[in-house]
C-alpha cells in the first residue's frame, strides 16, 4: 500500500505548487545548483542559453533554464540548515510523491544538488579566494538528530573523535557529521577546490566564536576546532548549510555537496566584503562539472 501524506503533513498550495518555494514538479530540473542568497541565482542563471521559469516566495528565489543543453534548476535557500529542511524536503516532494494523489511515486527520482556558497576558513591553507569542497560537514544546529536514519548516514566514529577533542558540553546538543557523495566531490571539485571537513553553524556570531557583546561560553573552541584532525584530513571552514543537505540528501536518495569560497580568513583575520564578484568564477566552474 502506497504511503499517503495528508494536508496537514505535505501542504500543497492551491496552484499545485509546493508550501514555501511555490515550485510546482513540472519546474524542477534533475540537477539543482543552490545559493543562499535569492540575488545570486540571478547570477547562475545569467549564463543559462534559455529561461524556461521564474518563481519567487520569501527567500525562495527559483530560476529552471538550460545551460550548455543541461536542464539546471537554480534555488535559493536563504540562511541556516532550519531553510535547508524546508528547501530539500520540499524538493523532494517536487520529485518523488504525486501531488495529485499525495502518495509516493512507484519509481525513485535523484536528484543532483549542488551548494555554492562563502563560508570562513579556518586554516592557513585557505586564504581568502580559497574553493573549498566539503568532504563530511560536522553539524553544530541539531537538525539530522530529529530524524531517524541518521546514524545510517553519519561518520559515527568521527563524531565520537570530535566530541573528545573538543571536550563536548552536552548542553549545546549532539553534533552530527554528514557525508558529502564522493563521487559527486570527485566531478565538481576537480583539482581547483581544496577538500576537508567543514563545520556548519547555527549562527554567525557566537556559534562561529566571534565575540561582539555577549561572552562566548567556550572563548577556545576555534583554536580546537583548527587543530582537530582525523583521517588525515582537517576542518577547513564555517557555514551554516552544507550538513543539513548532505545528511538530508542521504537520507532522501538523492546526491548532494557543498563548496564554498572563502571570503573571511579567520586564522588570519583577513576579510573581503567585495567577493560578489569573484565568486562567479566558482558558480561557471559547477556549471560546467554539474
Amino acid at each position: 500500500m502506497k504511503k499517503y501524506f495528508p494536508e496537514s503533513e505535505l501542504i500543497i498550495n492551491a496552484d499545485n505548487s509546493c508550501f514555501h518555494l511555490h515550485l510546482k514538479p513540472e519546474q524542477l530540473a534533475d540537477k539543482v545548483i543552490l545559493v543562499g542568497d535569492p540575488a545570486r541565482v540571478n547570477t547562475v542563471a545569467a549564463h543559462f542559453d534559455e529561461i524556461e521559469c521564474e518563481v519567487s516566495s520569501r527567500e525562495f528565489h527559483t530560476i529552471t533554464g538550460y545551460y550548455q543543453g543541461k536542464r539546471i534548476t537554480a534555488q535559493s535557500h536563504g540562511i541556516g540548515c532550519d531553510n535547508l529542511d524546508i528547501v530539500v524536503t520540499e524538493l523532494d516532494s517536487l520529485a518523488n510523491i504525486d501531488y495529485a494523489t499525495r502518495t509516493e511515486k512507484e519509481e525513485h527520482r535523484t536528484l543532483t544538488m549542488v551548494r555554492i556558497g562563502t563560508c570562513g576558513g579556518l586554516q592557513p591553507f585557505t586564504p581568502v579566494g580559497t574553493f573549498i569542497a566539503s568532504v563530511k560537514s560536522i553539524g553544530f544546529d541539531g537538525l539530522l538528530n530529529f530524524y531517524a536514519g541518521r546514524n545510517e548516514v553519519c561518520d559515527l566514529k568521527m563524531e565520537a573523535a570530535f566530541k573528545e577533542h573538543m571536550k563536548w558540553d552536552p548542553i549545546k546538543g549532539a553534533p552530527y557529521v554528514s557525508v558529502a557523495n564522493p563521487e559527486l566531490i570527485d566531478k565538481i571539485a576537480g583539482e581547483e577546490m581544496v577538500r576537508g571537513y567543514t563545520i556548519s553553524c547555527g549562527g554567525f556570531y557566537g556559534p562561529q566564536g566571534r565575540q561582539i557583546r555577549i561572552p562566548l561560553a567556550d572563548p577556545t573552541q576555534n583554536e580546537k576546532v583548527e587543530s582537530f584532525e582525523y583521517d588525515g584530513m582537517k576542518v577547513c571552514n564555517f557555514e551554516m548549510e552544507s550538513s543539513a543537505l548532505a545528511g538530508l540528501a542521504s537520507l532522501l536518495g538523492h546526491d548532494a555537496m557543498t563548496c564554498c569560497m572563502v571570503i573571511a580568513n579567520r586564522y588570519a583575520q583577513k576579510m573581503n566584503t567585495e567577493y560578489k564578484n569573484s565568486i562567479d568564477t566558482l558558480i561557471k566552474l559547477v556549471l560546467e562539472r554539474i
